[in-house]
């Protein structure tokens, strides 16, 4: 676990690094960017394809074929290198490393000759196994003493692994390597099984407080049928995972030998790039999934037997709250209700984003009573909840609904960081948002009025593919350290202060209706589940 970076590997000429420049891939739900950016964190420039983000042959998979990713990364980069402004300026000679960052939890089984036996299972998967074999008695239990039983069993039905032994024996039995997509597009550009401890995020057996697969004796073991052999071996955030092949240099059209350095998850890199480095700095995402992360050197859990996940910095720790299908509920809405401004925006040349926003202008804050719980997908903490909008009235337009869509997600959001500053002991006094969701004003001033804190832009919407950007360069030795490289890298675009008025309605909306809807619905949620069986 050691640093891999020898002197040899650091940049030499100090006049030269200031042209130097770094290649960031980010591979999302809905899209593989392609970044370039410099040594002061600007972003020079950037090749975008949207992704068709899954299929689904039954109700509530998600899948993707493993090789369609490697399609769509090769064709963004090969877009990158084509526009003018970056062969104008030979920005493909100045890259001197390259970084990707990816989804969370998305994976991959590969067989000997490491070619992909089924379509990746993506994170937005609900597939549930079915009961599994019983674990040895001493963690049954162990895990009965600390009432976690329940949690321990929604674990193993969640993990693909189990799935996949359960469902497709044969597929299973001849998996050689089970990835993630971090550790799949580094085979595939390298040709080595090696991924980033900050990439690790999901149903594995891996020790989040000592940041490593998990010791042989670890319950995980016995929960999954995992076998080590089939893990990438781990390096630390910064460090070299090796260097890009002729067939991936080809494919990319990234030089042959560039090295390629391991950063951390999406989420990961957006707390970094964000400049989220001390507790008392959350760092909000409206993104697929809507989250709230602190950065802290100690392992502090955001809720009793949750583990932080890796930081993007090394040996320290993401606590994270998250609303599944957070910012996704935007989307639906987009889809579902808002196709008269999405078509509105192109007849008008402008973003459709823009257009949104007045639509939530025409609502006061409140949406008139109108409240929405973002329950969407259920997580580990509520298994059994469902979405839920009350408060209705003939007053009532897509435009409340659309409203109360974002003043529900930033409720749930400001109950977590109220949970996450009980439990690392630190008040969060500033709050930087970033995601899909951070190009709404509307949104933003909401969210500051919600939580009654300022709220802040990052001067780039890329936040994710700048913190791993900033892994490169502090992995390289351009910055000595992440609080160097953040301070060089990261600044903040634009500040939406709270409104009185609202916040005061905003409190008393949350305190004496947000934070009871749960508990007053958890019975109704467990009969429709009862009665229709789902969620599973």
């Amino acid at each position: 676990m050691s640093n891999n970076m020898t002197e040899s590997d650091k940049p030499q000429n100090t006049e030269k690094q200031t042209s130097d420049l770094m290649l960031t891939i980010d591979n999302g739900t809905q899209s593989v960017r392609a970044l370039l950016f410099d040594l002061k964190g600007n972003l020079l420039a950037r090749s975008r394809i949207e992704l068709e983000a899954y299929f689904s042959k039954n109700p509530g998979w998600a899948e993707q074929n493993a090789d369609y990713f490697w399609q769509m990364l090769g064709q963004c980069c090969q877009q990158l290198w084509q526009q003018n402004e970056v062969i104008e300026n030979g920005y493909r000679d100045r890259v001197t490393a390259v970084t990707v960052t990816t989804q969370r939890g998305t994976v991959i089984n590969l067989d000997k000759h490491g070619e992909a036996l089924r379509p990746a299972i993506l994170w937005l998967d609900q597939r549930l196994c079915q009961q599994n074999k019983a674990m040895p008695w001493y963690w049954r239990t162990a895990f009965s003493l600390i009432g976690q039983s329940k949690v321990i069993e929604y674990f193993r039905r969640k993990s693909q692994a189990n799935w996949l032994e359960q469902h497709e024996p044969n597929v299973w039995g001849n998996t050689d390597k089970f990835l993630l997509l971090s550790g799949f597009l580094t085979y595939r550009l390298t040709g080595q099984f090696k991924d980033s401890i900050g990439s690790i995020v999901g149903y594995f057996p891996f020790d989040y407080k000592k940041q490593n697969w998990a010791k042989a004796w670890d319950w995980k073991w016995h929960a999954l049928p995992v076998k080590r052999s089939m893990l990438p071996s781990l390096v630390k955030p910064g460090d070299v995972l090796g260097e890009i092949t002729c067939d991936a240099a080809t494919h990319t059209g990234i030089k042959v030998g560039t090295k390629l350095i391991a950063s951390a998850s999406d989420k990961a890199c957006e707390v970094l790039g964000s400049g989220c480095i001390q507790p008392d700095t959350a760092s909000l995402s409206y993104g697929t999934t809507a989250t709230i992360n602190t950065n802290n050197t100690k392992y502090v859990e955001p809720h009793s037997f949750i583990p932080p996940y890796p930081s993007a910095i090394p040996e320290q720790y993401s606590s994270e709250v998250m609303i599944y299908r957070g910012f996704w509920m935007v989307n639906w809405f987009k889809q579902e209700f808002g196709q008269n401004e999405v078509e509105k925006a192109q007849t008008l040349g402008v973003s459709a984003e823009s257009l949104f926003d007045q639509l939530v202008a025409q609502v006061p804050p409140g949406s008139m009573g109108l409240m929405l719980q973002p329950y969407w997908s259920p997580g580990l903490k509520n298994l059994e909840a469902k979405g839920a909008i009350i408060g209705f009235g003939d007053v009532h337009t897509r435009a409340h609904i659309y409203r109360s869509i974002l003043e529900g997600l930033a409720y749930a959001l400001r109950e977590g960081k109220e949970n996450l500053e009980k439990r690392q002991k630190c008040k969060i006094t500033k709050l930087m948002v970033s995601g899909g969701g951070s190009q709404s004003d509307a949104a933003l001033q909401l969210t500051a009025d919600i939580f009654n804190l300022p709220v802040h832009r990052p001067h780039t919407f890329e936040a994710s593919g700048l913190g791993a950007a900033i892994n490169v360069a502090v992995g390289l030795g351009y910055y000595d350290n992440y609080r160097q490289a953040t301070s060089a890298m990261t600044r903040t675009e634009q500040t939406f202060t709270p409104n009185p008025a609202n916040v005061k309605l905003y409190n008393q909306l949350y305190k004496q209706v947000y934070l009871k809807m749960y508990q007053q619905l958890k019975p109704i949620y467990q009969n429709i589940k009862k009665i229709t069986g789902y969620p599973d």
